[in-house]
């Protein structure tokens, strides 16, 4: 197995394990423009956001897609792992577990003073995967959204 930084060839292969968790999540895949946004942001300089790729042989059979917040409190960036999948064929084999440190290994190397994410609350498997590497769920602090017309609700609001 090999962790790698995913090249602009592997776009098309990370566009598949997108739409392979979000299939799983039961969400809509990304349609023509997202994906082109995809490809944009991911190599725009500098980029909005960083994806791992796991590969076994010759096959890209995972991914882990982050990016960077930052900590008032810390005084710190924060890791933020927005998505991390395996095919589920590859599961059990240690692919989840080596995109999983490789993003720890990045927030050490950028001095990160801690790494953020979040999972479905049904998706129990998750859940005791990262509970068994030591991750706490934080129950005091809830997320919110705006979404895109929310967004554009409250600007025209002014």
């Amino acid at each position: 197995m090999r962790i790698r930084p995913m090249r602009r060839e592997d776009l098309p292969r990370v566009i598949e394990l997108i739409d392979g968790l979000l299939t799983y999540e039961h969400l809509p895949v990304p349609d023509a423009a997202a994906r082109e946004r995809l490809e944009r942001d991911a190599f725009a300089d500098p980029p909005l956001f960083w994806v791992l790729l796991a590969d076994v042989d010759a096959t890209t059979v995972g991914y882990a897609f982050y990016f960077f917040t930052y900590s008032t409190l810390l005084a710190r960036p924060t890791l933020y792992l927005e998505d991390i999948f395996v095919l589920p064929e590859f599961r059990g084999r240690g692919a989840g577990l080596a995109l999983f440190k490789a993003c720890v290994r990045e927030a050490q190397r950028r001095g990160c003073g801690r790494m953020d994410w979040q999972v479905l609350s049904w998706n129990e498997p998750s859940i005791r995967f990262y509970e068994q590497l030591g991750a706490r769920h934080l129950s005091d602090w809830l997320p919110f959204r705006l979404d895109a017309t929310a967004l554009a609700t409250l600007d025209s609001s002014q």
